[in-house]
């Protein structure tokens, strides 16, 4: 899905020819979700080297990385999913939309000081996982950072891994809530190097372990409550006397939903039980940002909310990115400018941002509990972990089918700049060159 790219980024290359293998679920699929707390076990006596990978998406650190980052988005098969016999000019197509995109991309990322700060923030939480692991017992662990679409990829990631010769692994996605967008996908990247590289990646040499999904766990939910209970505790009793808290996620088309990933139940189950922590008298909703495309997007979504908010009445709003753990453009940019200046338009007078988790100890510490405590149960193979993932992305395609033959097929990415929703023309528009400029015409 993605392939090397070296660390001196030159051109656009195609990096994701050909579509991922699918991997047909099993009868029985183990998802290991950790979630109970546990003291740290005391390490083995053998000279077993404990690695654990953090996946991310990435983003570009300067205004020149822009096209190159959308380039290598709109060239994977997960993004724009195109029919087999037109998989040749998935690089053609990716070019014509980064090129369309870049301008108004690069205007964003620009006016949050020039680039996305994910690499060095995922790089400090690697830096300070790797901390805490070493106080709970650990002290030889390495972490080890690992991008979708970005420097590092994860083949980079997985290059030092293998010189390094860490013999268990603790394959980690910074996704909270499971999509089979944004985790599903960092995987697929994952299962292809290991099937690439048996003789290394078998289980006899590096015994690897999959952590689904974390968004249940006590740590991670009393670390977000902390945040908005601290927010809160800044306002006035006058400011705190027309409140709501509003949590903000990802949003992902609906036919996803329909065709059974779990991202929105678990994102809903998410707020409910931070909410529980912060208390039951607080009033709080939750909504859905960065849509784009013709396709329904799951909702409400939270420029329409924060309007009806105001319209209601509302004088301050708390406002929580769920679903990230990191600032990046979609909480930098879209929250703090677009939502805010939105918000003060239409008469909110107080809009407060609760941070995102970013070097939270308490988060920190409960990611160490649970890659000490995924390292002790069995372990869920890479491609145990994705076979959920492949069986709902066929659905879903299925579902996607367009009654004149052609085929709209979304594809979801973790961050804005990566969702996009696109009209499969039929294969003689392809072929007669007008796809790009439909593709053109719905992107802008």
């Amino acid at each position: 899905m993605v392939g090397f790219v070296p660390s001196s980024f030159s051109g656009l290359r195609s990096r994701t020819q050909g579509r991922p293998v699918s991997v047909r679920p099993p009868a029985a699929t183990r998802r290991l979700t950790v979630r109970a707390v546990a003291t740290a076990p005391t390490p083995t006596e053998t000279k077993e080297k404990l690695g654990v990978l953090l996946l991310n998406l990435g983003g570009p650190e300067r205004p020149e990385d822009v096209e190159g980052f959308l380039y290598n988005l709109f060239s994977d098969p997960d993004i724009i999913r195109l029919p087999p016999a037109l998989s040749p000019i998935q690089g053609f197509l990716a070019g014509e939309i980064a090129r369309a995109r870049a301008p108004k991309s690069r205007a964003a990322y620009e006016s949050i000081g020039g680039g996305s700060p994910i690499r060095r923030i995922t790089s400090e939480q690697a830096d300070a996982l790797a901390s805490a692991l070493e106080q709970k017992g650990y002290p030889d662990a390495k972490v080890y950072v690992g991008m979708r679409y970005w420097h590092p990829f994860t083949e980079e990631a997985v290059d030092e891994i293998k010189k390094d010769g860490v013999s268990k692994l603790v394959v980690l996605p910074l996704y909270p809530q499971y999509s089979i967008s944004t985790s599903g996908s960092s995987l697929r990247v994952l299962d292809k190097i290991f099937k690439e590289d048996i003789q290394t990646w078998n289980s006899k040499n590096v015994d690897h372990t999959v952590i689904t999904d974390w968004y249940a766990r006590d740590g991670y939910k009393q670390a977000m409550a902390s945040l908005i209970s601290k927010s809160i505790g800044e306002l006035t009793d006058e400011q705190k006397s027309s409140m709501t808290v509003m949590f903000s996620a990802h949003g992902v088309p609906e036919s996803y939903i329909e065709a059974g990933d779990p991202y929105q139940k678990q994102i809903q189950d998410c707020c409910k039980g931070v909410m529980e922590l912060v208390g039951n008298d607080v009033s709080w909703t939750l909504c859905y940002q960065s849509r784009v495309g013709p396709v329904k997007w799951l909702s409400p979504y939270t420029d329409v909310v924060i309007e009806e908010l105001a319209e209601s009445g509302l004088k301050t709003l708390v406002v929580v990115p769920v679903s990230f753990v990191s600032e990046h453009i979609e909480t930098l940019e879209e929250i703090d400018i677009e939502y805010r200046e939105l918000a003060l338009e239409k008469g909110i007078e107080t809009f407060q941002r609760v941070p995102a988790l970013g070097l939270n100890e308490s988060f920190i510490s409960d990611l160490g509990d649970m890659v000490i405590e995924a390292k002790e149960q069995p372990s869920l193979k890479v491609t145990e972990a994705m076979a959920l993932s492949a069986g709902e992305a066929t659905k879903a395609e299925e579902k996607l089918e367009m009654e004149n033959g052609a085929l709209l097929q979304t594809e979801l990415a973790s961050g804005r700049l990566a969702m996009l929703g696109i009209g499969v023309l039929t294969a003689m528009n392809y072929i007669g060159g007008s796809a790009a400029v439909e593709l053109l015409r719905l992107i802008r």
